[in-house]
């Protein structure tokens, strides 16, 4: 079991910045993936960016270039800078974290962090 608690949510600028910050109740050294979902008002979730034990990243596409996460295994937190905010980019942000193994795949996810980016 994990938990995961968002922080760093807000109102923002176009243009400005925000980090949002995932902490998580236990170490995150060996889950799987972690990063982050959003959901834009009266729109599906869409995946933003996540992070392997490996070291590989992903981001979405509307994101890619403004935004970076990151993950800090000594402090068990996860990280969404968001850079060049727009108002497209409002949505309420989930955490999450995925461990699977061979027979099993489980899924974690926070409460979400809104996230308002006025134009």
């Amino acid at each position: 079991q994990v938990q995961l608690m968002e922080s760093g949510g807000g109102l923002v600028q176009t243009g400005g910045s925000l980090r949002l910050s995932c902490a998580a109740s236990r170490s995150i050294f060996s889950i799987n993936v972690m990063g982050w979902y959003r959901q834009p008002p009266g729109k599906q979730r869409e995946l933003v960016a996540n992070s392997t034990t490996g070291g590989t990243t992903n981001y979405a596409d509307s994101v890619k270039g403004r935004f970076t996460i990151s993950r800090d295994n000594t402090k068990n937190t996860v990280y969404l800078q968001m850079n060049s905010l727009k108002p497209e980019d409002t949505a309420v942000y989930y955490c999450y974290a995925l461990t699977y193994g061979r027979s099993y795949s489980v899924d974690y996810w926070g409460q979400g962090t809104q996230v308002t980016v006025s134009s």
